[in-house]
């Protein structure tokens, strides 16, 4: 599988404050959603991410929050 550009540019740097708009799989009415049910920035995503992967498989993580478990793994 190729990794988007969008994908690599997430995983670079540090999340600051990007817009939930710059996780890799989120197009611009999935980014709507999330910033109308308050998910307006990656670091909330992030931090629901570290919540939920605690009952979730690694498969489960990676289909449901892209490029934050690469993220994970070079930052944290």
């Amino acid at each position: 599988i190729t990794t988007s550009q969008k994908h690599r540019d997430f995983v670079a740097e540090s999340v600051g404050e990007k817009p939930v708009g710059s996780l890799a799989g989120i197009a611009e009415v999935m980014d709507k959603k999330l910033e109308e049910g308050c998910f307006d920035k990656a670091y909330v995503v992030l931090g629901q991410f570290l919540v939920d992967t605690g009952g979730a498989n690694a498969k489960q993580s990676q289909d449901c929050f892209g490029c934050l478990p690469e993220w994970c793994d070079t930052f944290l």
